[in-house]
């Protein structure tokens, strides 16, 4: 039985790519990887870009073609960071390594809990997650989904390993793909967000840099506005919006745009190829 209590156990991250490094940092800044981390990339210079963080191995399979097989071998904790269409020849290899009640965790968008499943022991719990790039600076969001075989306690474990980058909400699985229209996507909607409100401002006069030091500074004040105060974003774009006023002229031809619809139009797309991807298209 895990103890969700104690120091997080030993971990092997497969693909410490951008999302597999952002975990990784957040597990080695949190201090509670206290068993170790194991993290495989399949060339030396990525592989050496992790050798100097403490209390990580970092193998090269380049070097060490039975790199992922070690890795997991030691490891309570197995999270799967390779390409999507990589994960299932990686799980057919690994397979008979994983010690009965490992925990595997996806981050491979669009691979099912029934495609691990489908691959390695029933003794092994699947648990599916879907991070999104603000990880990187530990204020993410990672949605986790149980599979069959994982109880409470290693969710809870799953939890406790993504609090190190951010936030959790554990969902069933069949919500992970709509979850990653929007936390999962979201970032590069914010962005578009930003460069729009950039352009506008160099429309006006302003230099590259003037435009965008205001429209950048201007979100992320927002957004930290709105992590300081306890109201809902409508009242706190209503105080800004004095009757008359020109924010209310603006926000007027925004709500003519009817942005509702587009962005529920945007995330219904990008929930369609979430599908696609998960039927292998």
């Amino acid at each position: 039985m895990i103890d969700v209590a104690a120091p997080l156990p030993a971990i092997a991250i497969l693909g410490a790519g951008s999302m597999g490094g952002a975990i990784l940092h957040g597990l080695v800044s949190s201090g509670l990887a206290h068993g170790g981390v194991t993290v495989t990339n399949r060339t030396a210079a990525k592989a050496d870009a992790f050798a100097g963080l403490g209390g990580v191995r970092s193998i090269a399979l380049e070097r060490d073609a039975d790199g992922n097989a070690a890795a997991v071998a030691g490891a309570d904790v197995v999270l799967v960071g390779v390409k999507p269409a990589m994960v299932p020849d990686l799980l057919r290899e690994i397979a008979p390594h994983l010690r009965p009640g490992t925990v595997l965790v996806s981050l491979a968008a669009g691979v099912t809990v029934a495609t691990f499943e489908s691959i390695v022991p029933a003794s092994v719990a699947v648990v599916r997650s879907m991070p999104n790039t603000p990880s990187l600076v530990g204020r993410g969001v990672t949605g986790i989904a149980p599979g069959t075989h994982a109880s409470d306690e290693h969710v809870a474990l799953v939890r406790r390993l993504f609090e190190t980058v951010g936030r959790v909400i554990e969902v069933p699985e069949d919500k992970i793909d709509a979850l990653s229209t929007i936390s999962g996507s979201g970032p590069a909607y914010v962005f578009l967000l930003m460069e729009e409100l950039t352009r506008a401002a160099e429309g006006k006069g302003f230099d590259r840099a003037d435009a965008r030091l205001m429209a950048e500074q201007t979100f992320i004040g927002a957004a930290a506005l709105l992590e300081a105060s306890d109201d809902e974003p409508a009242e706190l774009r209503r105080r800004v919006t004095s009757p008359k006023g020109t924010t209310e002229r603006a926000i007027a031809v925004l709500q003519d745009a009817h942005l509702g619809a587009v962005f529920a139009e945007a995330t219904d797309a990008a929930l369609a190829r979430a599908k696609e991807l998960a039927a292998g298209a």
